[in-house]
């Protein structure tokens, strides 16, 4: 029998029960199992769903950076004695997780009020595309689509370009992490009600709160933001300025800034200029400032410009492909590519964790998990014999 080994010593008191796919949902659970939590991962049978049938393949980076620290177990739910071993399962757990479309886990019989009567201290985490009711509730949800409609892409890239992607799925992950974030305040919550409750948020919701000071600038002001490329929309000057040798970022935000950078560059009369005494009229005359610091930095090289802009206390740094990401010195002293064996790639790295618990600490315990790799010892310990096992297993039940 394999046992739960965790992650960290954080939440190895807590049990979770994933029943999630794709993205928005696996991103909300490996927060809970990198700390340490017993998360059963739980899938269709192999017989049953081809792999990646429902998000990436497992021999992927991208199946295998979301499910670390987790065990598997195959489950067939639309049976009724798997539904069963579910309830069985839920009776001893803490938390559930699903991304299902809103009317799917009614009809699967494990919505909150079903699990509630099997375990009232249990908490329901729900994952959807645009809520749990409402007029587009049964919509499927896909990352691009919140990105349009929670007004993303209306803000990404050039002015004039038309609506932008950005460049990862932010309303998934993100809604995935408030997922998280709504479970942790629930088992909190719990330590003094002692009841659980059902908790659930949307890809729409997610992204719209990512929206953060645009969308404060329209519900206030009734200001619709535009596109406006590497500018940044209020703080002038900030974005990406052309090298010698390529380009980098700088960020001039306040007064007290801004007379560092014009003498960094060499240019102090830039602060008494008329054109660029406060931020407002910077903003005004943003091109021509611009234009301006373009003719300077185009004839220096990156790495100098930094160096002399950091050594002034002005924001500034490279615009880094993937991999430079990874080489610069202070990410690789971070330690943001951990180390773990996997089953398709043996020894490799995957994406650490950004918070640091100093007394319980994170790391990656487990490879990511082969489809129920870990059902028998997940069945056994609810004490389901080695017959009775293989019986489910030709049932098609496990």
């Amino acid at each position: 029998m394999v046992p739960h080994q965790p992650a960290s010593t954080a939440l190895d008191h807590i049990k979770v029960l994933d029943l999630t796919r794709v993205r928005s949902g696996p991103t909300c659970v490996r927060q809970l199992a990198d700390w340490g939590a017993d998360v059963i991962k739980i899938e269709m049978p192999a017989s049953l769903e081809a792999d990646g049938a429902l998000g990436a393949g497992r021999a992927t980076a991208d199946f295998q950076n979301l499910h670390r620290n987790k065990r598997s177990l195959t489950l067939n739910l639309k049976e009724p004695d798997g539904l069963a071993l579910f309830k069985r399962l839920v009776e001893g757990a803490d938390v559930v997780v699903e991304n299902f479309r809103p009317d799917v886990k009614h009809r699967l019989g494990v919505d909150y009020q079903s699990l509630k009567a099997v375990n009232p201290r249990i908490i329901l985490a729900s994952i959807s595309g645009f809520g749990q009711d409402g007029p587009y509730a049964k919509r499927p949800g896909f990352d691009q689509i919140a990105q349009g409609m929670g007004g993303l892409m209306s803000i990404t890239g050039e002015s004039g370009r038309g609506p932008m992607r950005v460049g990862i799925p932010v309303a998934d992950l993100t809604a995935g992490l408030f997922a998280a974030m709504g479970i942790l305040t629930a088992l909190i919550e719990r330590e003094k009600s002692g009841e659980g409750q059902w908790l659930h948020t949307s890809l729409l919701q997610a992204q719209i709160f990512m929206l953060d000071f645009q969308a404060a600038r329209w519900l206030v002001s009734r200001e619709v933001a535009p596109q406006v490329g590497n500018d940044h929309p209020t703080s002038v000057p900030t974005g990406l300025f052309p090298t010698a040798d390529g380009a980098v970022n700088i960020a001039v935000s306040g007064e007290v800034i801004w007379r560092r950078f014009a003498e960094a560059m060499g240019h102090p009369e830039w602060i008494d200029d008329p054109r660029y005494t406060d931020q407002y009229k910077r903003k005004e005359n943003r091109d021509a400032l611009n234009a301006a610091i373009t003719e300077v930095t185009k004839t220096r090289n990156s790495r100098e410009l930094v160096d002399a802009l950091v050594e002034a206390g002005v924001p500034s740094g490279p615009a880094y492909k993937i991999d430079e990401v990874f080489a610069d010195p202070q990410v690789q002293h971070l330690e943001m590519a951990a180390n773990i064996e996997t089953l398709p790639f043996g020894q490799t790295q995957l994406v650490a964790q950004p918070v640091n618990l100093t007394r319980t600490p994170t790391q990656m315990a487990t490879h990511p998990p082969d489809r129920g790799e870990h059902t028998s010892a997940v069945l056994e310990e609810l004490g389901l014999s080695p017959e009775e096992i293989a019986d489910l297993s030709a049932r098609n039940i496990i």
